[in-house]
């Protein structure tokens, strides 16, 4: 038999050929809508309930970051990070410092390397329960979003101990962070996680086998691996067409490769694997938590570069040497090589690049973000043409995007 994909797009075709463009009707969704997660517009022109074409509109929350970017030190736009996904800003902030430390030559010590892995994977196990929650709650199943969002909230309580806020955290800095892991927060963390996989399992009794999510999500928004490849998706949408393809193991960087966890892939490529997926991965989240925390190693938490790094506190309230040198860093910026890179990190929700093009000094020349929710959101045309219009708010919410790096 034909797979689903190709059987939607024949019937796509057929209602082309078939139905006179006078009969159908053009409908938004969005930009102001809950079901498109933020402010993308998706105009679809539809003959009955089912989608013939649909064509997304992005651009509403567009803010320049990149040019931005380019008029700005390397640290100082740390924090425009955080605005990405700012649902996961932690691991932002730590994709971006590991892209300018590949232009600088730089590597962080163990134990600055571990806390930036807790950073990421906090940040993982935070993206995937809202995206789990608004997902469940998409397709009709309040009480899961409840039980989600109260397993968030514990988290941000640990993420606020860490960084000093529970939403744009700006923790991480070029060469290090901004401050060692608190007292009370191992112990904090290791109670979150010891707790979490009961909850996790409760969501798996909920969803995976009920009855009305199965028949909304299970062969509904299927992606082929060849379009998945064809389109440059990544993150657990790339994963779930059965493809076992994960940065932390294909590149490692931050000690990743000395971590055990397994790459949760689908079988199908539809709604009910990136759902499934995005679930397996919290639980593989706890496990390499666990390890970090298990073998979380003495010493500094920043490279030992006296001129890259801005000197401590104390030593600047009494020594003139390290004063001037805190004011010509934080006034000039980190002297970068000339030189081109390029770094992707696995972010909750895709690959998120960063290409940084120096001709030297404190700014980048330039700097292109490559965002995997404006990536993922490409194959939309493909994929919701032959569906029907209420397989809309599921395909959405299986894709699990935000507008704020779409957008950028």
């Amino acid at each position: 038999m034909p797979d689903l994909a190709e059987r939607f797009a024949r019937h796509a075709e057929a209602y082309n050929a078939s139905c006179p463009e006078a009969e159908r009707l053009v409908l938004n969704v969005g930009p102001s809508h809950p079901t498109t997660h933020g402010v993308l517009r998706l105009v679809l022109e539809l003959d009955g309930e089912t989608i013939v074409r649909a064509e997304p509109d992005i651009g509403y929350l567009h803010r320049g970051d990149e040019k931005i970017a380019e008029n700005m030190t390397y640290n100082q736009f740390v924090p425009y990070t955080d605005r990405l996904d700012y649902i996961a800003p932690l691991a932002n902030n730590v994709a971006y410092a590991l892209a300018v430390e590949k232009l600088l030559g730089w590597e962080l010590p163990p134990r600055g390397q571990a806390i930036r892995v807790i950073c990421c994977e906090m940040a993982r196990i935070s993206s995937h329960l809202l995206g789990v929650g608004c997902f469940g709650m998409d397709c009709g199943a309040m009480t899961v979003f409840l039980y989600t969002f109260t397993e968030r909230e514990t988290l941000y309580n640990l993420i606020e101990m860490l960084t000093g806020a529970r939403f744009t955290t700006a923790y991480t800095r070029i060469g290090g962070m901004t401050r060692d892991l608190p007292d009370g927060f191992v112990p904090g963390l290791r109670k979150f996680l010891d707790a979490l996989p009961a909850r996790i399992d409760e969501v798996d009794r909920l969803l995976s086998r009920n009855r009305i999510f199965v028949d909304r999500t299970k062969d509904v928004g299927v992606i082929s691996k060849d379009d998945a490849v064809a389109f440059g998706l990544s993150g657990p949408n790339f994963r779930a067409c059965g493809i076992e393809f994960d940065l932390r193991r294909r590149h490692p960087y931050l000690g990743y490769e000395k971590y055990d966890f397994e790459i949760p892939v689908g079988s199908v490529g539809d709604c009910y694997d990136r759902y499934y997926c995005r679930l397996q991965e919290i639980r593989e989240s706890v496990k390499i938590l666990t390890q970090v925390l298990d073998s979380l190693p003495d010493g500094p938490i920043c490279v030992q570069d006296r001129k890259g790094v801005l000197p401590p506190k104390d030593r600047v309230l009494t020594s003139m040497e390290e004063l001037i040198h805190q004011f010509m860093l934080v006034t000039a910026g980190i002297d970068a090589p000339p030189g081109e890179i390029y770094f992707g990190h696995e972010n909750p929700k895709g690959e998120l690049g960063f290409y940084i093009c120096s001709k030297g000094g404190g700014v980048p020349y330039r700097l292109k973000i490559r965002s995997p929710s404006f990536v993922n959101l490409s194959i939309l045309p493909k994929l919701l043409s032959g569906h029907m219009i209420a397989d809309v708010a599921a395909i959405l919410g299986s894709l699990d995007f935000v507008m704020g790096e779409s957008d950028r």
